[in-house]
């Protein structure tokens, strides 16, 4: 599930929390709607901290990378 993914779980939970009214015997929508959120709050935290470790460091080399240095003299 990418961070699009994470959102709409968020969003539903934020609707069935906030939005809706109806009433289920044998479960409370609210709750359902909590959990929905925090696990969508949750699943976001865990992606943009994965993406964070991926992006090279700036000014340095990736691991693995060749590092090639180039000289050039003018006359």
């Amino acid at each position: 599930m990418g961070i699009g993914g994470c959102i709409a779980v968020f969003a539903l939970g934020a609707i069935l929390t906030f939005g809706v009214d109806w009433h289920v015997s044998g479960m409370n929508l609210t709750v359902v709607g909590v959990i929905l959120m925090a696990a969508g709050l949750l699943g976001v935290v865990t992606i943009a901290g994965m993406y964070r470790r991926r992006r090279p460091p700036l000014g340095g080399p990736v691991e693995g990378e060749e590092i090639v240095r180039e000289r050039r003299y003018y006359e």
